[in-house]
């Protein structure tokens, strides 16, 4: 597809008589919208700034207090206490040639106001902060709120509800405490018990005593001093050592996939759901650097962090040989699109005009019928990015550092998002149960070389109009992108629409520049590191069995029958169906977040307990009465669910111990027990999917409106990957993952113990449930 003359400003010609310049006035317009687009932006963040710096604040409040202080003074009443005289006696006696004492009287008074200003802001935020530290209220029973918690309640809502921007609650968080040594060793103990005996349960407890008495408390004083000086004493090191330090391939052991809709569909054309999709997303993301995206609040009340969200659109991930960057752009105008083979420079805007989705479906379309081959190397060069870390970074270095290849790269890694468009179609029929998994095996790897891992999401479009993404996961968690596409799915539902041949509404405009392929110069030796990249890639991928499925017969309304938390409620049944599955226990994560902390992140809840085993083997050993079980059930529901809560306020165990592990390391300190908590393998790794934190879609009056969620691959090569969604009332979507290469696993078997076990512990309460 050739390249828009359009995009040139100017072309010269040399000649006999000199030099012939030809201006395109077009070019020269869009270049002037454009730099009034990129000073509107950079206006309307300083506003916000000044906005958020001085929330619950305002100028309109400001201008109160100032017009109060006037008027009482007018009034011969002194409300300053003779502040206001003090700071005009203060005031230089010539400050200008219209210096009255009316004048220095206004000019002391705005100072006094502004000082009660910004000293009601200051308290404000710490009030809010000290109401924001307190958590008792996530361990009172349901139904059973004490009077403090009560008053506590009444003033969070007070204090936030003064129509917030998105950051503007971040310097009212708490930090993130550092737990007591103690009384994380106790728990660590307490959440291995289970999975020991005697012996190695004393040999582990003597590790940890040894750890508590000698190495501990000179570690944790460091980390106590990082608590003081960052703002949050986990997450830059998570990110670092978990994420962007790792060097095996990105695709299947860190990025996730996301499902779209899957009961309903709203076009078949792939070209105008795509435009519709991109608009969606380029709607959201000027909402973001507007800061017009409310905060998510707990309960309607308590804010979550929201810092993980700017890092969502023009960010990159750039491979190292020792460790990865994150690349993030304040502003992208474009993005980049893979179809068969080929890679676009697809523009966002004409001039400062965001494009329709009409225009954009022209654009997506005109890249389907582009006839065009690929350039040799061009096909698979994606590849490089699901390959291990040290040979891309070798490979980018040698053979993308200059000409056309560095520029075509940086099309692709400064873009606003990847889009891939798929040849192949995929969706969910529930008279197919291999339909769901196919689809989720499209969107978590691909073919391995059309999906491009290092971008911070990568929009797929399928032949059949479905959608999907694959994302990367050291920028944010699944709830950051997981608010992105709630917005996009109904904002194209509710909002955008179709017309009844399938095509996005209104007409397109003919007159817009053709997407401009982009150029590589690839020699055969990079070739030959593409095709090794995709190899490691390929056996990544094949090795991987997806199981996806649709558990019907109940969901969240006839969990909570039980008495019990949803959540709980899978937790213990996936406990009972590993069992089943391998005879044994194993340890068990459990995602958690933190956001109720400033730059929180994530937290492990360690979900095999000793009253969870004490409840499976009573269900797997013989007959008991139904009461005795039933009261098993509630003692291993309650203890799961406690130790979430301590997870999500801060006194969880494994953040703990992975930021005293670094700081031994640093410190060259050797701890055979810290050691060996960190290579402990975590065979039965899970984490439910949010949903609903927009609340865009009605449930009563979109019922069928349901996504399926979304999975990841398996951590341990002998373990299971388990990802589930409550999709409201009446359903739970799960994802279960594991690895062929292993005997001792099997995702469609263990799929089936996980129906089984949600059954039997459903039949405890007799619980009324539909037909399978």
């Amino acid at each position: 597809m050739a390249e828009a003359h359009q995009a040139v400003a100017f072309q010269f010609t040399v000649t006999p008589d000199g030099v012939d310049f030809r201006l395109s006035r077009e070019a020269l317009k869009h270049i002037y919208l454009s730099g009034i687009n990129s000073w509107k932006k950079r206006l309307i963040r300083i506003k916000n700034g000044i906005l958020r710096g001085v929330y619950p604040g305002s100028p309109t409040s400001w201008l109160a207090i100032v017009m109060a202080t006037v008027g009482f003074s007018y009034c011969e009443v002194d409300i300053s206490m003779g502040l206001v005289c003090c700071i005009q006696r203060c005031l230089p006696e010539r400050c200008g040639p219209y210096q009255t004492p009316q004048t220095r009287a206004l000019l002391s008074m705005a100072i006094f106001s502004t000082g009660v200003w910004v000293t009601g802001i200051f308290l404000f935020r710490q009030t809010l902060k000290l109401l924001l530290s307190y958590h008792g209220w996530m361990f009172e029973m349901h139904g059973k709120t004490s009077h403090f918690t009560k008053i506590w309640a009444i003033g969070v809502r007070l204090l936030s509800s003064q129509r917030p921007m998105l950051y503007s609650f971040q310097t009212s968080l708490p930090k993130l405490p550092v737990p007591g040594v103690r009384a994380t060793i106790q728990r660590y103990l307490e959440s291995v018990q289970p999975l020991l005996d005697d012996e190695e349960y004393y040999r582990m407890e003597t590790l940890a005593k040894e750890f508590q008495d000698k190495t501990a408390p000179r570690l944790q004083k460091y980390l106590i001093l990082k608590s003081w000086w960052a703002t949050n004493y986990v997450s830059d090191w998570w990110e670092e050592y978990i994420y962007l330090r790792g060097r095996t391939p990105l695709t299947v052991n860190s990025n996730y996939y996301v499902m779209d809709l899957v009961l309903v569909k709203n076009t078949d054309v792939q070209a105008a759901r795509l435009g519709n999709a991109v608009h969606a997303m380029i709607m959201y993301r000027r909402k973001l650097d507007r800061e017009e995206i409310k905060p998510v609040m707990a309960l309607g009340m308590v804010p979550m962090c929201s810092y993980q969200m700017e890092r969502m659109f023009n960010t990159t991930r750039i491979p190292g040989k020792e460790t990865d960057v994150l690349q993030h752009l304040a502003e992208s105008r474009h993005v980049a699109v893979y179809h068969k083979g080929r890679f676009f420079k697809v523009w966002l805007y004409e001039g400062s005009r965001l494009l329709k989705p009409r225009d954009l479906e022209m654009q997506f379309q005109r890249i389907l019928d582009d006839p065009s081959p690929p350039q040799p190397g061009e096909e698979k060069l994606a590849a490089l990015t699901a390959g291990g870390r040290v040979e891309w970074a070798q490979a980018r270095q040698t053979f993308f550092s200059s000409g056309k290849n560095k520029a075509s790269l940086d099309a692709i890694e400064r873009a606003a998002f990847f889009v891939a468009l798929d040849e192949e179609s995929h969706c969910y029929s529930p008279d197919d149960e291999a339909s769901l998994s196919l689809y989720g095996k499209a969107l978590l790897h691909g073919n391995c070389y059309n999906r491009w891992f290092d971008k911070s999401f990568t929009l797929i479009s399928f032949k059949n109009g479905v959608l999907g993404l694959n994302t990367e996961h050291a920028w944010a968690d699944a709830p950051i992108i997981g608010h992105l596409w709630e917005f996009v799915l109904g904002t194209d539902t509710l909002h955008l629409g179709y017309t009844e041949s399938g095509h996005c509404l209104g007409e397109p405009n003919p007159m817009l520049a053709p997407p401009q392929r982009l150029q590589w110069d690839i020699p055969e030796q990079c070739q030959a590191v593409i095709e090794s990249s995709y190899q490691v890639a390929k056996a990544l991928a094949d090795d991987v069995e997806l199981y996806c499925f649709q558990f019907l017969p109940f969901g969240k309304g006839l969990i909570k029958k039980c008495r019990t938390s949803p959540d709980a409620f899978v937790q213990i049944a996936l406990q009972l169906a590993h069992f089943r599955d391998k005879g044994k226990f194993c340890l068990t994560y459990e995602a958690s977040m933190t956001r109720m902390f400033r730059e929180g992140r994530t937290e492990t809840v360690r979900s095999c307990t000793s009253e969870s085993k004490v409840f499976v083997q009573a269900m797997t050993k013989g007959p008991h009465v139904k009461a005795d079980l039933q009261n098993l059930f509630r003692k291993a529901s309650e203890k799961h669910q406690n130790m979430y809560r301590l997870a999500m306020t801060g006194a969880g165990i494994d953040r703990h111990l992975f930021c005293l592990y670094l700081v031994s390391k640093y410190l060259g300190v050797r701890s055979p027990f810290l050691a060996e908590v960190l290579s402990e393998p975590w065979r039965l790794s899970t984490s439910q999917i949010p949903q609903s934190q927009i609340r865009m879609f009605d449930p009563n009056q979109y019922p069928n409106y349901l996504a399926a969620g979304g999975g990841f691959g398996p951590v341990a090569d002998d373990g299971y990957g388990v990802s589930y969604m409550i999709a409201g009332e009446n359903t739970i979507f799960f994802h279960v993952s594991s690895k062929f290469s292993s005997s001792e696993t099997n995702a469609q078997r263990f799929g089936n113990h996980i129906r089984q076990a949600l059954l039997d512990i459903a039949d405890l309460f007799q619980v009324p449930k539909a037909n399978n």
